[in-house]
Order: C-alpha cells, then sequence, then structure tokens
C-alpha cells in the first residue's frame, strides 16, 4: 500500500540552546514508510559514523524509520522551512506541508 500524506509536527518558533523534535508519521503505508527530511528544500544528511567535517557540523538526529528529527540545541542557523516525505517504494513518496521554524 502506498502511504499517505504524513502529518509533520514542527514547533513555530524555538529558543537558541533548547531540544527540539520535529515528527513525521503516516500511518497507512505498508511495508511501513520511511522518512526523510527537508530543510528549506534540501534533503538532511543521516548523520553518519564518519569523522567527516561535515558531520561534526550536523547538530541533530534524524530517525527515518519513526520520523522524528531531534535537535539536542538548535541555533539560529537551523531556522527555516521544514518538511517531510515519507517512501515506503510503493507508488509515490508523499510530502507534508512546508512549515517554517524560527529559533
Amino acid at each position: 500500500v502506498a502511504p499517505t500524506t504524513p502529518v509533520c509536527e514542527v514547533p513555530s518558533s524555538a529558543m537558541t540552546g533548547t531540544v527540539v523534535q520535529l515528527s513525521c508519521k503516516e500511518t497507512e503505508g505498508s511495508p511501513p514508510s520511511e522518512y526523510q527530511w527537508y530543510k528549506n528544500g534540501v534533503a538532511l544528511p543521516e548523520k553518519t559514523g564518519t569523522g567527516s567535517a561535515r558531520a561534526a557540523n550536523i547538530t541533530y538526529t534524524m530517525n527515518k524509520k519513526s520520523g522524528t528529527l531531534l535537535f539536542n540545541t538548535v541555533t539560529k542557523n537551523d531556522t527555516g522551512e521544514y518538511f517531510c516525505e515519507a517512501s515506503n517504494g510503493i507508488g509515490l513518496s508523499q510530502k507534508c506541508s512546508v512549515k517554517r521554524m524560527q529559533v
């Protein structure tokens, strides 16, 4: 079964230095969907175990299975427009509407 449009929860504002969690969920897809978060239209890379400079700059944890995007300490750089995409390999992937988070 292809995924339905996921429900995204993105706080509209957050205080610098706080813990912020964005969530994305869709329940119709079978097999269960995997989720990809985007910021300003660009796919967010998953944090990997490599010690690359890019990974060192990543301040969040993205869980593709649960659809959560967790910022341990948000910074002004995390301000932007976020949306997530659910896909399970069947039918078209589905995106939720873009929501802006102001830090």
